[in-house]
């Protein structure tokens, strides 16, 4: 069973509800360590004071704000508990909105949540209350020394809580639209035939990282010993106009070719590598 990273209640109106805060992603990209290329040596990261000139332990750091240079503000644990915020240990339901209103930019990090034994009711209620009626709640949850932004939603039996970022943490420069073109009605409708033939539920089962993959029959193909061979490099396509595309891409849509392939790389590579130690 996961540790939960947060333990408080979600207020809905006069109703509180404890709940537990999880989790719901898990990073899976390869991870490597720093190395020394003269012996090998795994590289460790230390805390230097160029002051003292000597490493310091992670017990001697404190957190310092600099309102000037070089010029600091301390502050310690008891500092940060002190801070005057009620969404420290509650999650107060502040607004509803429509599903589709947040636009997926704000969307951060993904956690999901559980009530407690005496609050599985209203949590029920609250989650099936969403669902019927197609909305997102927005409210404020304080954690890891930040009041972050969050939406609530039902998913899958619980209830989804996503950080969201604040408008001026989003980068995209509005007012700046992509410079006017011309599309003509015959280009736009032989797009939306394209579309159409593509459309589809989203099955998120049957994609997988083909990357990661690859990167292992690397790594694997190192252990052994073994040659890696490289995929061949696709040749460039010709540049064709957007009608023959859009035309072509049809036509192979409604053939059933027209869904991309996922990439061949790692099967390919693991193909050969099994030649070549077949031949040997």
């Amino acid at each position: 069973m996961p540790r939960s990273i947060w333990n408080g209640v979600v207020s809905f109106g006069m109703v509180s509800i404890p709940v537990k805060l999880y989790t719901a992603t898990d990073n899976k990209d390869i991870s490597f360590n720093q190395l020394h290329k003269k012996c090998g040596s795994r590289i460790k990261q230390q805390r230097w004071c160029p002051t003292d000139e000597e490493v310091v332990q992670m017990d001697e750091i404190q957190r310092g704000y600099e309102y000037a240079r070089d010029q600091y503000v301390v502050l310690n644990e008891d500092d940060f508990e002190k801070i005057p915020l009620p969404s420290k240990h509650t999650i107060e339901l502040a607004a509803f909105v429509n599903d589709d209103e947040i636009d997926p930019v704000f969307y951060e990090k993904s956690y999901y949540l559980e009530p407690d034994e005496t609050g599985i009711k209203p949590f029920a209620l609250l989650m099936k209350a969403l669902k019927k009626k197609n909305l997102t709640a927005v409210a404020k949850l304080a954690i890891r020394n930040k009041e972050r932004l969050c939406a609530l939603r039902p998913y899958d039996g619980t209830l989804m809580l996503e950080t969201l970022y604040y408008p001026d943490e989003v980068r995209v420069q509005k007012g700046e639209d992509v410079p006017e073109v011309k599309v003509s009605e015959k280009e736009l409708n032989m797009a939306f035939s394209l579309i159409d033939l593509m459309t589809e539920d989203f099955k998120p089962e049957e994609f997988k990282d083909n990357y990661r993959e690859a990167l292992m029959e690397v790594i694997q193909a190192k252990l052994d010993g073994q040659e890696i061979v490289e995929a061949p490099t696709a040749a460039p396509g010709k540049v064709v106009d957007i009608m023959t595309a859009l035309k072509a891409s049809v036509e192979a849509a409604k053939s059933g070719r027209g869904k991309p392939e996922a990439p061949r790389r790692a099967a390919n590579g693991s193909t050969a590598r099994k030649r070549k130690a077949a031949a040997g």
